[in-house]
């Protein structure tokens, strides 16, 4: 199956202008030049087979100067590269002369129903081009995404615990409902089945004296008669407007020339703006921005000087490198000097985590992330944009930052992060947050969690207060899902123990929860709504991340599951149903 998409080859041309491509099969071409100070220029090539073509464009002078992040990037970087259709074994080439330039695939002008059928004898879905704004560059697509595996089954006499920590991002959903509404599967690593899962709420019974509390239930599974699925429930404590502690927010944002498109920088004007609004008196906001360079936009400004905030919101542009790190460096600056005891000390970088300038290792922002977020100041990642978006660097920042990691594609999706979310996006309840599942060898044959690969923690290390974990905050829902052979169905077979510490303690506390036999359901249909909807949204990840699980989990079970149990007027869930229709059709099922 070939990939559709804008894979490509990139070269530079000499001081002339003149540049080649070689090694190229047949096919259609789109070639894209920019060079500073001019305007972009496209021209279409055919490719015959064995056969080499010169190619002249001519440019343009433009006024609007473009900056070092509108070229083309190199598409080494690129996770996977597409070849044209119609590929050829033969060797062709082009050369010509010009400024910078881009070669790739050319798109259809029009939708078609030409073309193949797939094994099937059903029509593929046909590609649609993804959005494109006066201006862009065009370039390879950049993406970065990292694949963690699946977790396979593991024999309950060899290893009865099962040990992770604790997710609420929801990023992977949010990037894979983007690619599906635009018309094509997302990248298989950039999904993460446990955030699609916590995507949703789940109307869990908040704890009474205690951070959270941990909710049951088990169910035959849809997918194979002789299996169960177990839903394990984690409520955190609820913080109302008045118990919220006054917050002070410093904003990075990323106004690199990657930042320019009206779905990135557009967005980040937008979702602030409404981040501020949500705002109390007492809380306070500051500004800085990182590009080329990092510029200290606004210094800590209480809300009564809202329309200030909007203002330096509203001002910034993007243009210039990415100097991420040194972005950071001055946001955690500013952020210190701002800095007050029993309060949310948070710095919100919005990004689409590209970083080509400067100290641009990921693992040296890592350390400094981590030594700040241990004195206090935590961080929390929103990204945006698609073509250069790099997934891994956002999620691990926000790790180490003990904070969360969204993705905002909607101005809907910001207002979800920062309205009706707001205090677990902010007020953090418990660190380092680890759950441990006991099985009972006499009552479970196997078992496999679902998700969780990059939450990982070894057995031993579960009483091991120096190994990081994760964060809950005020009011959050965590959900996990297991696959289990069980021998005895009617016994109480799993306790789970949760180890935690407070946002500002060194020393963990812990409490164990047995699972009842009454909270086995005798048949799918009687469990509950939030069960029926979290092993929807796990069964649609199992088929998107490509999991061998899937075959089991089929897209086709995942969309009757939904039908016929999810609600059509609850606005998430339906669009839920949606999203499984999408991939159903684009996978041609």
């Amino acid at each position: 199956m070939k990939i559709f998409g804008p894979a490509s080859k990139q070269s530079k041309s000499d001081a002339k202008g003149k540049f080649s491509f070689t090694n190229l099969p047949a096919g259609k071409y789109l070639i894209k030049v920019n060079k500073a100070g001019y305007l972009a220029a496209n021209k279409t090539v055919v490719l015959k087979s064995g056969q080499g073509q010169k190619v002249i464009i001519k440019l343009k002078k433009s006024a609007k100067i473009l900056s070092g992040d509108d070229q083309a990037r190199p598409a080494a970087e690129a996770t996977k590269e597409a070849e044209p259709m119609g590929a050829s074994p033969k060797i062709d080439s082009i050369s010509g002369r010009s400024g910078k330039g881009v070669l790739a695939p050319s798109y259809p002008k029009k939708r078609t129903r030409s073309y193949k059928k797939n094994r099937r004898g059903k029509p593929s879905p046909p590609p649609r081009r993804p959005p494109y704004y006066p201006g862009e560059s065009f370039s390879a697509n950049t993406e970065q995404y990292v694949n963690h595996g699946v977790r396979q089954w593991e024999i309950t006499k060899k290893d009865r615990l099962s040990t992770f920590a604790i997710d609420v991002d929801t990023a992977a959903y949010t990037i894979a409902r983007r690619k599906l509404n635009e018309g094509h599967l997302p990248p298989a690593a950039s999904v993460r089945t446990e955030e699609f899962v916590n995507y949703f709420r789940y109307n869990y019974p908040a704890p009474k004296n205690a951070p959270f509390a941990v909710h049951m239930e088990a169910a035959p599974s849809p997918f194979e008669k002789k299996l169960h699925i177990l839903r394990i429930g984690i409520k955190g404590m609820e913080a109302t407007g008045k118990k919220r502690k006054p917050a002070h927010l410093t904003f990075l944002v990323d106004t690199s020339g990657s930042m320019s498109r009206p779905d990135k920088m557009g967005l980040v004007k937008r979702s602030l703006r409404f981040l501020v609004d949500q705002l109390k008196s007492g809380d306070t906001v500051a500004l800085c921005t990182y590009a080329g360079s990092v510029r200290e936009v606004l210094t800590p400004t209480g809300m009564d000087q809202r329309a200030k905030i909007h203002r330096a919101i509203e001002d910034l542009n993007a243009r210039g490198s990415t100097a991420m790190a040194s972005g950071l460096e001055l946001a955690y600056k500013q952020a210190y000097k701002n800095f007050k005891g029993r309060s949310i000390n948070r710095v919100i970088v919005c990004s689409d985590g590209d970083a080509n300038v400067g100290r641009t290792k990921h693992g040296d922002m890592l350390k400094s992330i981590k030594h700040y977020a241990e004195e206090g100041v935590t961080l929390s990642t929103i990204g945006f944009g698609m073509g250069n978006y790099k997934d891994h660097r956002m999620e691990q920042l926000a790790n180490k930052g003990n904070g969360n990691y969204f993705y905002i594609d909607t101005y809907s999706a910001a207002k979800r992060v920062f309205g009706k979310n707001l205090m677990g996006t902010l007020q953090v309840i418990a660190k380092d947050v680890k759950i441990q599942v006991d099985f009972d060898p006499k009552a479970v044959s196997k078992y496999r969690l679902i998700g969780y690969e990059n939450r990982h923690i070894a057995d031993r290390d579960f009483r091991n207060d120096k190994v990081d974990a994760g964060e809950i905050g005020a009011g959050h829902t965590v959900t996990a899902l297991y696959e289990l052979e069980l021998k005895n169905p009617k016994a109480a077979f799993a306790t789970v123990r949760i180890r935690w510490k407070k946002p500002q303690g060194v020393k963990a506390a812990e409490k164990a929860f047995e699972f009842s036999p009454t909270k086995m359901q005798k048949s799918l249909a009687s469990a509950s709504n939030d069960f029926r909807r979290a092993v929807a949204a796990a069964a649609l990840a199992e088929n998107l991340r490509n999991s061998p699980f899937k075959e089991s989990w089929t897209i086709q079970k995942a969309k009757q599951l939904a039908q016929a149990s999810l609600s059509k007027e609850n606005k998430e869930e339906l669009e839920l149903i949606k999203l499984i229709n999408t991939t159903a059709r684009l996978m041609g099922k």
